[in-house]
């Protein structure tokens, strides 16, 4: 008998203007409840110097540590490799592709926010990549 052949895994590309908040927290909150069943990216348009501190440190609060990462800038490729694209506040700056599911999640910005102002926003951020995975078919972890 012929193995069946594994599920091929979703991808995610979460983008938003300065990839130093909503797209960061949805891409962590994505890797760590979807572990190595879906495959996860995350870019600016036009991408900060450095991840917003108090997103790394809402993050932080439950958790995921965000400390090292950093804006990446999004490319054409990015877009056409993934299967799911999720934007943040992109605009215009996001490349269509047809075929491609495109979500929009409206969502405060937390650029130039405190950690008090953050966490509502990482609550909101969380609770729609758990209903994405679920879309998916990919059961959360714990």
């Amino acid at each position: 008998m012929t193995p069946t052949p594994p599920p091929p895994v979703p991808s995610v590309l979460f983008v938003c203007v300065h990839n130093a908040g909503r797209s960061q927290m949805a891409a962590a909150f994505l890797a760590r409840l979807g572990g190595d069943r879906v495959e996860v990216r995350s870019a600016g348009s036009a991408p900060a110097d450095a991840v917003n501190p108090a997103v790394v440190a809402a993050m932080a609060e439950v958790g995921v540590d965000l400390a090292a990462e950093t804006p990446k800038v999004l490319t054409t490729e990015a877009v056409r490799d993934s299967d799911v694209v999720v934007t943040m506040g992109c605009g215009d700056a996001c490349p269509y592709f047809p075929g491609k599911r495109y979500l929009d999640w409206t969502l405060d910005d937390p650029a130039g926010q405190g950690v008090e102002a953050v966490r509502p926003i990482r609550d909101a951020v969380e609770r729609r990549v758990r209903d994405l995975l679920a879309e998916l078919g990919v059961e959360a972890r714990a």
